[in-house]
């Protein structure tokens, strides 16, 4: 069953850029996509636990801050060594101005 969690207002990340959302005691990331969509994945790294919201976003890649490890945020696929672990992802939509993440 959907846990719909609004994680922030649409106009909050710019295009091709990234923001960092805890909830429940977890850390997601939501990502604005070139194209206007919006995305969500784990918060942490798969390799080293770092957060990703302080890393580069360039088109739909999300690129660690750490040791530069890649990630296709929108299926999250990892894309680059030093990560070899996907990364999990939600659905999201977009409503009203605000951004809504599905956690369940």
């Amino acid at each position: 069953m959907a846990q719909w969690i609004e994680a922030c207002g649409t106009g909050d990340i710019d295009r091709e850029d990234v923001m960092r959302f805890d909830h429940g005691g977890r850390t997601f990331a939501v990502y604005h996509s070139p194209e206007g969509e919006f995305f969500a994945t784990d918060g942490l790294c798969t390799h080293e636990k770092v957060h990703l919201a302080d890393g580069l976003v360039m088109d739909n890649i999300i690129e660690c801050p750490k040791h530069n490890g890649r990630f296709d945020y929108r299926t999250g696929a990892a894309k680059g060594a030093p990560v070899c672990v996907n990364l999990k992802t939600y659905a999201v939509k977009a409503e009203d101005g605000k951004v809504f993440i599905d956690v369940a």
